[in-house]
């Protein structure tokens, strides 16, 4: 579901920036998450503002863009595979469901058919 937001982005023309003028690649980085984050559902700006909020604090305190990487990537996978995270969830989903019926050694009984004949039946008079 793509918004009225433009995410047309050119990575080479990122990469250029952030090899020759750093700082105006976080300028326009900061820019874009913020548009990202106001384009976004109102119900959920909060949390993702505040997953932001924490994402730039781990690169802040990170001693390589490397580290900070590894370190978003625990988080991510913390929110997939930690307490309470997404796996978890859907197993609690599933423990709601209906239970599923076995199948038992289900047997049948197989009826023969008589061959459908290719010309119509002959009608009444």
């Amino acid at each position: 579901m793509q918004s009225a937001f433009d995410w047309d982005i050119n990575f080479d023309e990122w990469a250029t920036l952030a090899a020759t003028d750093p700082e105006a690649f976080e300028r326009q980085r900061a820019s874009l998450v913020s548009q990202v984050l106001d384009h976004s559902p109102e119900r959920r700006q909060e949390r993702l503002r505040g997953l932001q909020w924490r994402i730039d604090k781990v690169r802040e305190r990170s001693a390589t863009p490397l580290a900070a990487c590894i370190r978003i990537s625990g988080m991510m996978w913390d929110s997939v595979m930690g307490e309470g995270g997404l796996v978890e969830s859907l197993q609690s989903l599933r423990k709601m469901e209906m239970p599923r019926v076995k199948r038992a050694d289900a047997t049948a009984q197989v009826l023969p058919f008589r061959p459908v004949a290719d010309t119509p039946p002959a009608l009444p008079e």
